[in-house]
């Protein structure tokens, strides 16, 4: 690879760096660790690499000792494994000193890239990775890399930091004041309709942009990474997913839908596009608690990473964006502990159940006539299941107590829940 090329690269992204508006995120990196930054394109990974890079340089560190590579430039265009040598020998070419911290963009497009993470890391070198799909942190990649990098998924904003992004308070004075307490409901509301994509939030015309995001991460970090040749299927499935949110959805089911359109495809299909959605961090499932393996497994609830981009499939289902948005907060929080406990035998249907919190969890836009439902369920499972420590219903703006046959139930407005 032309030396030349790289040092333009190189220079051209310290002055973006140099030059980035940094936005608070709620994630913490240790000095001196090698980290890899996966998660939902867009969602901001490279803002904060920048962040760190501009660390460095405040600590004490001199730009030439950054060498930051976005391996979507297009300069880059042809760029192999046998390439990486060369960004090495270009950074000592830039700086004479022995810490040299890399930070590689997107360096999944690039195959084989997993060898010269490893190689660099045993050299002791200061690597900062970031990717959009989901196989870096696959056992195969793990057993590569050798534990010589912590992986950290970062997710599109959460409402706390799309509040700090517009400089509205949030603290407990601010939820007691009447004129704030509206201003945060208000964004609240925002947020749900349009998602925690961080360059979304600066735009009056916000689903233009979000659905450009869209077409990037099924065009090319599925269809084109994973090489699926029924787009329409894809495509379908991707709907058909965002009109179900809420309900479980088989893989039998999702292939019966997409073939009643004329279009041919398989449940085998169906379980290989939604694997390739959950890799590019499109969506995520929640498996029945309740389930055997099996079940489990062939019967999951599928929730999108974001809200913006759930909405653009969606018109006028306020309650699907509210549960889809309490679904995010507690993946952030919970990662793959968070289930759905649905049980035919006993008529429990509980929207999220977190075993290791002993929470449940229903979401209602407005209780009104489901009051009885949604505590119903609750009540049926704090009785059956002693671990179950705390009863919770997430609506649009309810807030209260509910005493249920000896059992208390937390109504909280949406926006405290995702706040708390």
């Amino acid at each position: 690879m032309n030396h030349d090329i790289l040092k333009q690269v190189i220079f051209d992204q310290i002055e973006v760096i140099q030059n980035a508006e940094i936005i608070p995120r709620d994630y913490f990196f240790e000095k001196n660790v090698n980290y890899v930054l996966v998660g939902l394109r867009r969602s901001g990974k490279s803002t904060l690499l920048y962040k760190i890079a501009r660390e460095l340089v405040a600590e004490g560190c001199d730009w030439s000792q950054i060498i930051y590579v976005n391996f979507e430039d297009d300069r880059l265009l042809g760029f192999t494994k046998e390439d990486f040598n060369d960004v090495v020998e270009t950074a000592y070419e830039l700086s004479d000193v022995k810490n040299i911290y890399f930070f590689f963009d997107e360096i999944q497009i690039i195959d084989g890239w997993e060898h010269f993470a490893r190689r660099m890391a045993d050299q002791k070198k200061h690597v900062y990775i970031t990717g959009s799909n989901a196989k870096m942190l696959s056992s195969e990649m793990a057993r590569v890399l050798g534990g010589r990098y912590i992986p950290k998924m970062i997710m599109p904003f959460s409402l706390s930091e799309a509040l700090d992004f517009q400089k509205i308070a949030h603290d407990e004075a601010a939820l007691l004041t009447t004129a704030k307490a509206a201003k945060i409901k208000r964004a609240c509301q925002e947020y749900i309709a349009g998602g925690g994509l961080p360059d979304a939030l600066l735009l009056k015309n916000k689903r233009e942009y979000i659905k450009s995001v869209y077409e990037k991460v099924l065009l090319g970090d599925i269809i084109e990474r994973e090489q699926v040749k029924n787009k329409m299927a894809l495509r379908l499935m991707v709907k058909k997913i965002a009109e179900t949110v809420m309900h479980e959805i088989s893989f039998n089911t999702l292939s019966g839908n997409i073939k009643a359109t004329g279009i041919k495809t398989s449940t085998d299909s169906m379980i290989d596009y939604t694997s390739h959605a959950e890799n590019a961090y499109l969506i995520f499932r929640t498996r029945n608690y309740v389930s055997k393996f099996a079940e489990k497994e062939s019967t999951p609830r599928f929730y999108f990473y974001d809200n913006g981009i759930l909405s653009l499939f969606l018109v006028d289902k306020p309650s699907a964006l509210l549960e889809n948005a309490v679904g995010i907060c507690l993946k952030r929080k919970y990662e793959d502990g968070v289930y759905y406990f649905k049980s035919n035998q006993t008529g429990i249907d509980i929207d999220f159940y977190i075993p290791e919190e002993g929470m449940a969890v229903q979401v209602a836009y407005a209780l009104g006539d489901a009051q009885e439902r949604e505590t119903k369920s609750l009540v049926s499972l704090a009785q059956k299941t002693e671990e179950v420590k705390r009863l919770v219903i997430v609506t649009s703006e309810e807030e209260r107590t509910i005493e249920e046959d000896g059992y208390a139930i937390e109504v909280i407005p949406v926006h405290k829940f995702l706040l708390s």
